[in-house]
């Protein structure tokens, strides 16, 4: 018999999940530019809250663990439906179901789930599976399978959060020996590196942005609150995710590769960089892509110094906040 590990914090951390969720879907729904119908918020705030505790398990050794237990081919086909629920919600709950849709999206999650029952750890294939999960994204191929329900309401991140989960997932319990702790919660000594490495880059990506000609400040600085929002939000989706590829996974194979950790810090940094190049204006987009490598620089010293992601998170979490805080 195998030992189940607890899930008490797990199963606390989705109760209250759902409900600071709730809380916001009602407050976006009432403050949205565009009025939201009800028939439309209500299958959208369920697509949410269905996905949101599947979002969670490559962060939560117990659960993880405990769906392991059942092996690798039964926990990829529950990955797989657990990718296509919160679409049904979506699609069936605001008339968006069509065939051909739902096939892509079961092509792309089995795929995606089981890329390593199918085929062993190896360094090209970890490559091409990363490949794979950067194709999708950065060719909006979501994007066209989760239409928006009403103009300018963009859904695809639903489709997003999942892809991120499923490839976490597969790293750190399909595949395994990664090296990077996929963890939300950064502890008190990691926030407080990636506060010294915010303060140490704050000033030379303020400098970058200005002399690119990339500055232009908001008549008024963002709501407090929205700050605080935007920070928790890129901290435990974006912030995760690329901290998890770029610095978790990428620069210490770098490391390995080339034997040189600073020839791996700038390469992985340069990378990450250039999938920039799409963002923030037509592609592609030097001055914004050198801005970013910067972050990454910095984000790839925080990692050095601590030995993990969540340093770099909280710094990568913080310059967002504040450039959304005060730019346009």
């Amino acid at each position: 018999m195998i030992p189940r590990p607890r899930p008490g914090r797990f199963r606390a951390t989705v109760l209250v999940g759902w409900v600071v969720l709730l809380a916001a879907a009602v407050v976006y729904s009432q403050n949205a530019r565009v009025p939201i119908p009800v028939a439309i918020a209500i299958p959208l705030a369920l697509a949410f809250l269905a996905e949101y505790p599947f979002y969670l398990l490559p962060g939560f050794p117990a659960a993880r663990e405990r769906l392991m237990a059942f092996g690798r081919p039964r926990a990829a086909a529950f990955l797989t439906a657990s990718a296509i629920l919160p679409w049904l919600i979506y699609a069936l709950g605001t008339g968006h179901f069509n065939f051909p849709a739902l096939i892509l999206l079961t092509c792309i999650a089995l795929l995606m789930c089981f890329w390593y029952v199918v085929f062993p750890s190896h360094p090209a294939l970890d490559l091409l599976y990363l490949c794979l999960f950067a194709a999708i994204i950065l060719f909006k191929v979501l994007a066209k399978i989760y239409p928006a329900p009403v103009p300018k309401l963009d859904v695809s991140p639903l489709g997003h959060v999942m892809l991120i989960r499923v490839m976490a997932f597969s790293f750190v319990a399909m595949r395994g020996n990664v090296g990077a702790d996929y963890r939300f919660l950064p502890t008190a000594r990691e926030f407080l590196a990636g506060l010294r490495w915010f303060a140490l880059l704050l000033p030379v990506v303020a400098a970058a942005y200005w002399a690119l000609g990339l500055v232009r400040l908001r008549d008024h600085p963002l709501n407090i609150l929205l700050v605080i929002g935007t920070f928790f939000g890129i901290l435990w989706v974006t912030a995760i995710s690329e901290e998890f590829i770029f610095r978790g996974l990428l620069q210490p194979w770098l490391e390995r590769w080339t034997s040189s950790p600073v020839l791996a810090l700038i390469i992985a940094s340069l990378l990450f960089g250039s999938v920039h190049l799409g963002f923030h204006g037509p592609f592609p987009n030097w001055r914004f892509a050198i801005c970013a490598a910067i972050l990454g620089l910095f984000c790839g010293l925080a990692r050095r110094q601590t030995g993990g992601i969540q340093a770099g998170m909280v710094a990568h979490a913080l310059t967002v906040a504040v450039w959304k805080m005060f730019l346009q």
